[in-house]
């Protein structure tokens, strides 16, 4: 993912692409609590990799969904709210737009 992919709330196509796979909504998860986590303590109880997981959180970063701080040997990351929140926006925008059409068409068809 290049850095034109990036998330902004006038493209949310990124969130979407990101939130579309179940590693990285349970790693998204496991961050969400707050605290900030390394990718070792990112793969206990689960059967993926390191390497998978590193894969997972940078696609993640590109969204905007996550954040990473380095500490000595260590990558620790961040869950970041600003991009769901937009996201979330978005979708509100859209059903907005889909309730207005129904009922253009409710209006129409009862004539």
């Amino acid at each position: 993912m290049s850095t034109a992919d990036l998330a902004t709330p006038s493209n949310p196509a990124a969130i979407f692409a990101a939130l579309g796979d179940p590693t990285r909504l349970s790693l998204l998860r496991r961050l969400s609590s707050g605290r900030t986590q390394s990718i070792a303590r990112l793969s206990v109880d689960t059967s993926l990799t390191r390497q998978a997981i590193t894969k997972h959180l940078h696609v993640l970063e590109m969204a905007g969904l996550v954040s990473s701080l380095r500490i000595g040997r260590e990558t620790q990351f961040a869950y970041r709210p600003e991009p769901i929140v937009a996201a979330r926006t978005y979708l509100e925008e859209v059903a907005v737009q889909w309730d207005d059409a129904l009922g253009r068409l409710k209006a129409l068809v009862e004539k």
